[in-house]
């Protein structure tokens, strides 16, 4: 055990403005930002580990990552866990981020490798609207949403999500427990709940552009079946826009 202790942070962010959570050169992100952020505070430089990656232009209603601290820097204990710690970081960051809370865990606590249920939501309206540009796709196609769900369950029935997953990414498997998979129909549009063990890089937005397909007619429901065990990103449909998409959830047994 190295001489530390480990906090996790509880953020939530409009992504419109970053290129995604994780940091890349010659872009801003979240994590960059967060990072900068942390290391002001604690006055030593300080790095985030996240619970996963969002795409440029996707928001995180709930977001955790965890960052250690020396056990030297003054007050570790209190100062990272008092409310004045949150409204200095929040100070710190633009108003597109806000931290929500901070806990101290383990040393081998880990925000992303120990989640174990990530849960995502997709926004759909159909009449212009200013106050959701940015923050949900506008359609002018009308969608049969009971013909959608039909499609959405077949879902349950595979784990390979290869078709769906980005190309040339760098994971072990493309298998994924899929828990829930379902369109909801409200007053302002449409939104589609989808929670899993893990997600695929593009994963979502591209189930939801091949769910949409089904919606116009494109395709059938029982199409979903050669799709998914095609395994080939070509034949499911394109990624829907970034606006429209929230992670809402990171689960953990300890949290």
């Amino acid at each position: 055990m190295g001489d530390y202790n480990r906090y996790f942070l509880e953020l939530s962010y409009n992504g419109t403005s970053f290129h995604g959570w994780q940091i890349q050169p010659n872009a801003v992100t979240v994590q960059e930002l967060l990072d900068k952020a942390l290391s002001t505070l604690l006055r030593q430089k300080t790095e985030t580990v996240g619970c996963g990656r969002t795409d440029a232009g996707v928001h995180a209603t709930q977001f955790f990552a965890h960052f250690d601290v020396q056990r030297d820097y003054d007050k570790p204990q209190a100062g990272v866990v008092e409310p004045a710690f949150l409204n200095s970081l929040n100070a710190l960051l633009p108003f597109e981020i806000a931290v929500r809370r901070a806990f101290k865990v383990g040393q081998e606590a880990h925000a992303r490798f120990d989640a174990s249920l990530r849960s995502y939501q997709y926004h759909i309206h159909f009449v212009k609207d200013p106050f959701r540009h940015g923050f949900s796709w506008h359609m002018r196609d009308q969608l049969n949403v009971a013909r959608m769900n039909e499609a959405a369950r077949i879902l349950f029935e595979y784990t390979d999500f290869s078709c769906f997953s980005k190309s040339h990414t760098q994971v072990f498997t493309n298998n994924c427990k899929i828990f829930r998979a379902e369109w909801e129909e409200t007053s302002r549009g449409l939104v589609f709940h989808i929670s899993a063990d893990r997600f695929l890089r593009n994963m979502v937005r591209a189930i939801v552009g091949t769910l949409t397909m089904v919606g116009k007619g494109t395709i059938s429901p029982r199409d979903l079946h050669s799709i998914i065990t095609s395994k080939n990103r070509s034949n499911a449909g394109t990624s829907v826009p970034a606006c429209g998409l929230y992670l809402t959830e990171v689960r953990y047994p300890y949290v």
